[in-house]
C-alpha cells in the first residue's frame, strides 16, 4: 500500500463534505469521531475500507454532485452548522435539503454574501487562496469619514496582535465607505474601525472573489459553470503563485 491510499481524517470528511477540515478538526478533539470503532488521534491516517463514524453515524463519499450556492444573508443569521447551540442558524435558515456549510463567515449583526457548499476540499483551497480571495464590503459609520481615517485603514491597523495587510479603500459618500480585504481577522472591519474611534452602523458584503451579490436578502441561488470555472482558475492562480514565492 502507497501513501496515496492513506488520507488523514480531517481531510477525509473534507473531501466527502461532510464538513471544512476545521470543523473535522473540532469533532476529531471532541472524540465525536470515530475510525473502525475506535477515537483516533488528530492526523490519524484512513485507508480504504475504513469504517468511518461521526457521533455514530457512518459517514462516505456522496454519490451526487457538489453544491454551490450563493446566498444573500440576512443581519441575525448566525453562520454556524450548529444547529442544536444557535437558534437563528444559516443551516436552518435556508434548509436546503442536503448536508452544506458556509465557506468562511459573516457576522450575525452584519448582512450580505456568503457561499455554501458540500464540497469540503474547495473550502479549504479557497481559504487558503490569499490575495485572490478578495471580499469587498460597503460600510456605514458613525460619524464622517476622514481622509486621515481613509489613510490608516488603507495602510494597516493594528488589531488582534498583528497589522491588518494593506487593502483597498474607497470613500462613497459622507459616512460610508467601500473596502476589498484579502484577510479574514475575526470582526476585522469593525475592529479597524473602532480601533480609530469610528463605530459600524452597517455592514453589507457585495463580493467574494468573482461572485458579486445580486439576489434580494434571504435569497440564494446556484453559482453558474462559469462562475465556477472563474474561481477553480483563481485558486490554482493563487496556488501556483504560493508555490512559485517559496
Amino acid at each position: 500500500m502507497t501513501s496515496e491510499d492513506t488520507t488523514r481524517i480531517n481531510k477525509y470528511l473534507s473531501e466527502i463534505g461532510y464538513c471544512s477540515r476545521r470543523a473535522a478538526d473540532k469533532l476529531i478533539l471532541e472524540n465525536r469521531v470515530t475510525i473502525n470503532g475506535s477515537v483516533p488521534e488528530m492526523g490519524t491516517k484512513i485507508i480504504p475500507g475504513d469504517i468511518v463514524k461521526v457521533d455514530g453515524k457512518l459517514v462516505s463519499k456522496p454519490e451526487e454532485k457538489p453544491v454551490y450556492i450563493a446566498f444573500n444573508k440576512p443581519i441575525g443569521i448566525v453562520c454556524t452548522t450548529d444547529t442544536k447551540a444557535e437558534k437563528n442558524n444559516i443551516i436552518d435558515y435556508i434548509k436546503y435539503p442536503k448536508r452544506i456549510f458556509p465557506i468562511g463567515r459573516l457576522d450575525k449583526p452584519s448582512e450580505g454574501l456568503i457561499l455554501l457548499t458540500s464540497d469540503g476540499d474547495i473550502v479549504n483551497k479557497i481559504l487558503r487562496a490569499r490575495n485572490n480571495h478578495e471580499k469587498e464590503y460597503i460600510v456605514s459609520v458613525n460619524r464622517p469619514i476622514t481622509p486621515e481615517f481613509l489613510k490608516k485603514m488603507r495602510n494597516g491597523v493594528p488589531i488582534l496582535d498583528t497589522i491588518t495587510r494593506e487593502c483597498e479603500v474607497e470613500q462613497i459618500d459622507k459616512n460610508k465607505f467601500r473596502i476589498i480585504l484579502t484577510q479574514g481577522l475575526n470582526r476585522q472591519i469593525r475592529r479597524m474601525c473602532e480601533f480609530l474611534d469610528f463605530k459600524v452602523t452597517k455592514l453589507k458584503r457585495v463580493r467574494i472573489m468573482n461572485i458579486k451579490l445580486d439576489i434580494p436578502i434571504g435569497k440564494w441561488r446556484y453559482l453558474s459553470i462559469d462562475e465556477m470555472n472563474e474561481i477553480n482558475r483563481l485558486i490554482s492562480s493563487s496556488s501556483k503563485t504560493h508555490t512559485d514565492s517559496e
